[in-house]
């Protein structure tokens, strides 16, 4: 498993902690989903007028946003829709696709909710991750995929309180 982290945002300080809640979140979604083939994950760390430029482009929604997802794969609910993946030319990984996410409405939305900002960062990657994986919380499977995020907060130390 391999976790690219680019941090093009300059609001929010990026240390070794916030990489590794990053690279922990990703590492258990993929481990709850029982994904263990060698894989790349790109996380893009970057402001609310960033992630509204991309919001508008992808989404027709001029507004920020706090994580948007690309997936490279075709997956459902954690299982493959397709033999073969595509992987990278010169590290061979499956690329499982790309996931940005907003620093500063991460930690403004920390704050409205009373936890953590690494609480927060967390669970942005996470809801990330399972939309990588298949997930979908607009097609009447917002359950399964809440349950899934929380089981993976809860392993991480990071519970709703928290």
């Amino acid at each position: 498993m391999t976790v690219l982290v680019e941090n093009i945002q300059d609001k929010i300080e990026i240390n070794e902690h916030i990489h590794s809640i990053i690279e922990r979140a990703v590492e258990l979604c993929l481990e709850s989903e029982a994904f263990d083939l060698p894989s790349e994950t790109s996380i893009v760390l970057m402001d609310d007028h960033a992630i509204q430029d991309i919001n508008r482009e992808q989404r027709n929604v001029n507004k920020p946003t706090d994580v948007l997802s690309f997936p490279m794969l075709h997956m459902h609910n954690g299982k493959a829709l397709e033999n073969g993946f595509d992987t990278d030319p010169d590290t061979n990984l499956i690329l499982l696709g790309d996931i940005v996410i907003s620093m500063e409405t991460a930690a403004r939305q920390a704050e409205e909710y009373g936890h953590s900002f690494e609480r927060e960062l967390a669970f942005l990657t996470t809801h990330g991750m399972l939309h990588l994986l298949g997930y979908d919380h607009e097609s009447g499977e917002e359950e399964v995929m809440f349950q899934r995020q929380e089981a993976v907060l809860a392993r991480m130390g990071l519970d709703r309180r928290k």
